[in-house]
């Protein structure tokens, strides 16, 4: 981060290079699949004109993922709550063309969204870094600014949440 501080921009390669995809995976679900691009470009930026002020005693990629998941943040918060077809929701159409049968592969990404969405953004936000990131707890901790029992309790009430989704109905 020194050398990116000074301008180096192979140095900034580098960083991109090494968190490409775990960024963009991160951002793209935390954010919904909403503006990926735009975010993971706007961490960068960010990550450039904080550089200076970039302590070393810190983790960077938990510096990094705090940045990226503040941007998701404000992005979620600033769009307007677009409308959802109840017949996709409710798993009685999929997304495609009219009468395709849904690929295997879509429709679990759809699903899996559409629990994500299920969840408070809390609630989300330490699923996605803990199981989908597969991050530490204490460094899920770190990033979203909380102590580790609340991460612990946090996903526990996530999961207790999903599970209840997911469980078929049964009828009598």
């Amino acid at each position: 981060m020194a050398s990116v501080a000074q301008g180096d921009a192979s140095a900034l390669r580098e960083l991109c290079g090494r968190y490409e995809r775990p960024l963009f995976g991160f951002l793209h679900r935390a954010a919904g699949g909403r503006d990926t691009d735009d975010l993971y470009q706007e961490t960068w930026l960010r990550v450039v004109r904080a550089a200076p002020r970039f302590d070393p005693a810190r983790r960077f990629s938990t510096w990094l993922f705090q940045i990226a998941l503040n941007l998701a943040r404000d992005l979620l918060r600033r769009q307007v709550a677009e409308p959802t077809d109840p017949a996709i929701l409710d798993g009685t159409s999929a997304p495609g063309p009219a009468g395709a049968p849904p690929d295997d592969a879509v429709a679990a990404a759809h699903d899996a969204r559409r629990l994500l969405d299920a969840l408070p953004a809390a609630q989300r936000e330490v699923v996605v870094l803990r199981v989908l990131e597969d991050l530490g707890e204490a460094e899920t901790a770190a990033i979203l600014d909380c102590p580790r029992g609340t991460v612990k309790s946090r996903l526990h009430h996530a999961l207790a949440r999903l599970a209840v989704l997911v469980r078929p109905e049964t009828t009598p």
